[in-house]
């Protein structure tokens, strides 16, 4: 399995304002690393920097400084490199409603990525779109297949997104707010739905998300950001019950429930859904 390590990134962009220009810094200094089995939580308000480290990590932009690697070996910008690369690293968009071609039907979302990172033939590849399918909760698969988006609900399209991303058999994920474009009532099931994975698949998994609730019982690590800086780090649960940044505290303090949001468990609990050993046990002690 793969660890992938953030070292010193930054990405600057040159902003124009007629014939006046600017720097803007997105992303400074930024260490953290990915490794198997483990989830780590990058999480701030809008504007912190955290959805341009996962551009950065997917290689939609270059940093402007600092290395990222994987397994000790920086990544290629293009190439065989990169594809290789990308056999190992995918991203889950916000936006199910954009990240999906209208046009295009379940199957060819599924079908073209196997056959581009080579995990599918032709004689194969609609039988292993199917098991993707099914991967994610998507049953009968055959009865989604050969729709097309606008046809599934949001969180189905999620769920579409999530088996794209599994396609080439990454060992690292990348879920840039994963569930802020659905409704309240199916985040629970999408976000199980990563936990379950990177149990099962040993991923390691970046989850970005301004929710500290989830945050702490969906990851083992947060990082919290603002302006770029991460001004926070440590175990899920000493950020949320002991915080130390100022910024951390106000985001609690803004938060509906701080700390903590029971109803995650107790609707899991209620609908059956099979809880992650480190969610049960976060249940156990909250």
């Amino acid at each position: 399995m793969s660890t992938l390590v953030v070292k010193d990134l930054t990405k600057t962009y040159l902003l124009r304002d007629g014939l006046r220009f600017s720097r803007l810094e997105a992303v400074k200094s930024v260490d953290f690393e990915l490794t198997p089995g483990r989830t780590v939580a990058l999480v701030g308000q809008s504007g912190s920097g955290k959805s341009t480290i996962a551009k950065l990590i997917a290689q939609l932009e270059t940093p402007t400084s600092g290395t990222i690697t994987l397994n000790g070996k920086p990544v290629g910008r293009r190439g065989r490199a990169l594809a290789a690369y990308r056999d190992e690293v995918q991203m889950v968009f916000q936006d199910p409603f954009a990240s999906l071609n209208p046009f295009h039907s379940i199957g060819h979302h599924l079908e073209r990525p196997l056959l581009l990172h080579g995990k599918a033939t032709k004689a194969d590849v609609r039988e292993k779109a199917l098991a993707l399918l099914e991967r994610v909760n998507l049953s009968p698969a055959e009865s989604f297949i050969d729709r097309k988006p606008h046809e599934l609900s949001g969180g189905q399209r999620q769920r579409v997104a999530i088996a794209r991303a599994l396609a080439p058999e990454p060992s690292v994920l990348v879920a840039d707010e994963p569930v802020s474009m659905l409704d309240v009532s199916v985040r629970l099931g999408v976000l199980n739905l990563l936990a379950t994975l990177q149990r099962e698949e040993n991923l390691a998994l970046l989850y970005i998300t301004h929710d500290l609730a989830t945050a702490r019982h969906f990851s083992d690590e947060i990082l919290v950001m603002y302006r770029g800086d991460v001004v926070e780090r440590g175990p899920s649960d000493d950020v949320i019950l002991n915080p130390q940044a100022e910024f951390t505290k106000q985001l609690l303090v803004a938060a509906p429930e701080p700390g903590t949001n029971p109803r995650f468990l107790a609707e899991a609990t209620r609908r059956g859904v099979p809880m992650p050993d480190h969610l049960a046990a976060l249940e156990e002690t909250t």
